[in-house]
């Protein structure tokens, strides 16, 4: 990942939580940043990288990347 995907304005940590929780947060989350700015979401349910890849392409946000570490999920979002 580039230097600025290393370091998000925000970390959204949802783990243990279960759809459609991260996907909620994550949206409300994303409000409170600038255009530009890089969201990380930590989560553990599988279906947050088919939930997020739905996220982004509807509202218009750009997904940076989704990396699996164990049993955690990491996603980068860029607000658009």
């Amino acid at each position: 990942m580039s230097a600025d995907q290393a370091a998000p304005a925000q970390t959204l940590d949802v783990t243990g939580q279960a759809c459609p929780l991260p996907v909620i947060k994550t949206a409300k989350a994303m409000k409170e940043l600038r255009a530009g700015q890089t969201l990380e979401v930590l989560a553990t349910d599988p279906g947050v990288e088919p939930d997020m890849l739905a996220w982004a392409r509807q509202t218009g946000n750009e997904l940076l990347g989704i990396e699996q570490q164990g049993a955690v999920y990491r996603v980068l979002l860029r607000k658009a």
